[in-house]
């Protein structure tokens, strides 16, 4: 099931909203053609993305892990930069996206969503 934690959506756009943020996207399909809907999903998504500024960054589909510990492969991996913080939040209202996201929503089985501000350090 997809759903934002209430308290942790919230806290997200509590923050600063003047840089942009890039959202990781941890995805596990539903074995019944999941990955098939997800890319219809995605070519719903692409222009509505566009309209608020937002773009793809990367998308792949996850191989075996490498390190020890958890051993559970996701099956793709999307990075999704926004402008802002408000720009995810205007994109998920909006009704167009509503109804990319119900055809998104049913292609996955488990998905992690992790927003990531830049590390200057790192940069």
């Amino acid at each position: 099931m997809v759903a934002f934690s209430p308290t942790a959506y919230d806290a997200f756009l509590a923050e600063v909203d003047d840089a942009p943020v890039v959202m990781l996207n941890l995805i596990r399909f539903r074995p019944d053609g999941g990955r098939q809907r997800y890319l219809e999903y995605l070519e719903m998504a692409k222009p509505i993305l566009a309209r608020f500024g937002a773009r793809i960054l990367f998308g792949g589909d996850g191989l075996p892990v490498l390190t020890t510990g958890s051993d559970d492969a996701w099956d793709a991996v999307v990075l999704v930069q926004y402008p802002r913080r408000s720009a995810f939040s205007d994109m998920v209202a909006d009704p167009d996206y509503q109804v990319a996201f119900k055809v998104g929503s049913g292609a996955i089985a488990d998905i992690h969503l992790q927003p990531l501000k830049s590390n200057q350090a790192a940069a």
